[in-house]
């Protein structure tokens, strides 16, 4: 069954008014920079050139974006970074590495070259470059780009997936709980592409959520839609005398139970398999949604909340970790990026840290802060609490 279409808050529409000041600035600004003529003479004007090679840089970069992430998945492929990390190699030595003929080989040298994957030596030769390098050090990223390849489909007519008049997605397909009144009920072979997946993402943000918010003060932490466990196993590694549950889809906490196995952990971590749906079991007194609230839409995002609420002691603090939309220098990601992909998956939206603040408030938690993480960008972090009296319902 396909998911209902996203639900965006209602926004107050203001009546008609005049343009103010700044509004009719920006339309003689607009029909100014799409005027041919003034675009060829800030391009020759010597305090204008910067700007005017600097946006079109800009602009041609957003046409090309998909050729960029094709070199990076290229590189990839063929382990290119791997090659590099013992030290420099000529294009010809390369080329018989990666099985290309040399002028194809050299084609995507310079090609990683120019986005800074790779850096050409002056004898000749290619080296890493920091991206590359960085990359050898986030297995995880390069899970990511191999996954595109079902984004790059189901984007293929952006227009359609606006409208709603698109073909199922794949990538409504490949998370499997996405599509589905039911989750419970879906079987092993479904979640075994994601959950890997999922892990390796959670993986990439464990650190910076732990750093950000120190879980020694609590003794249980109840990880809600974990998956197979990243995030749970780094916060039991990092305070020794927690006991962690994990609750995720039955066939996912199985995963996850074999994991806390293989890593020495069973004694202190246990997963469960189930919904939220059906609340969430008490004893925790700490709880933690880790990319999972952006996957939901409005309705079951604040029944999770509120079930999150309902199971946390009095004074207990609930974690909502992930990218948000509006996050400053960062707003493509939040809200381009994970804007459509979401919208692809059929389920779920970027929140900003406002939107996600009003949803905890509506949910009855007290006190919702923001704990800065060291990479925004990837992952925020807000802590709320449940409140130590209960609310008095009014009549």
């Amino acid at each position: 069954m396909k998911p209902a279409p996203h639900a965006l808050p209602a926004t107050p529409v203001a009546p008609p008014s005049r343009p103010g000041l700044h509004e009719r600035y920006l339309a003689w600004r607009h029909r100014l920079i799409a005027s041919p003529r003034f675009q060829r003479f800030a391009a020759a004007f010597p305090l204008t050139r910067p700007i005017a090679r600097r946006n079109a840089r800009a602009l041609f970069d957003l046409c090309a974006g998909f050729v960029y992430a094709q070199v990076l998945a290229a590189c990839l492929r063929l382990d290119l970074f791997r090659l590099l990390a013992d030290g420099p190699m000529t294009p010809d030595d390369l080329a018989r590495r990666l099985d290309l003929p040399p002028d194809r080989a050299l084609c995507l040298l310079r090609a990683a070259a120019s986005l800074g994957l790779l850096t050409a030596l002056r004898d000749g030769r290619f080296a890493l470059g920091d991206l590359g390098a960085a990359l050898l050090g986030n297995p995880s990223v390069a899970a990511m780009v191999a996954h595109h390849a079902m984004l790059y489909d189901d984007l293929r007519d952006p227009v359609a997936l606006l409208r709603g008049t698109h073909e199922p997605t794949r990538l409504s397909g490949y998370w499997a709980y996405a599509g589905t009144d039911d989750p419970t009920r879906i079987d092993a072979a479904a979640v075994e592409s994601y959950s890997a997946l999922m892990g390796a993402s959670q993986a990439l943000v464990a650190r910076d959520i732990l750093d950000a918010y120190s879980l020694k003060p609590h003794a249980h932490l109840l990880d809600v839609g974990g998956g197979e466990g990243a995030f749970a196993i780094e916060a039991a590694r990092s305070n020794p005398s927690l006991r962690v549950t994990l609750l995720d889809l039955p066939p996912v906490a199985a995963r996850a139970e074999r994991r806390f196995a293989a890593e020495g952990l069973a004694g202190r971590m246990t997963a469960r398999g189930g919904s939220f749906h059906d609340g969430l079991l008490p004893g925790a007194d700490a709880v933690s949604l880790v990319r999972v609230i952006h996957d939901h839409d409005d309705g079951p995002a604040l029944a999770l909340l509120k079930a999150a609420r309902a199971a946390l002691p009095p004074g207990g603090p609930l974690l909502v970790a992930e990218p948000m939309a509006g996050t400053p220098g960062a707003e493509p990601i939040g809200d381009a990026y994970f804007g459509f992909y979401l919208l692809a998956m059929g389920s779920g939206r970027p929140r900003t840290a406002t939107e996600l603040t009003a949803m905890l408030e509506a949910a009855g938690f007290v006190r919702v802060r923001e704990c800065r993480t060291r990479r925004p960008m990837l992952v925020r972090l807000l802590v709320a609490t449940a409140p130590v009296e209960p609310s008095a319902t009014k009549v």
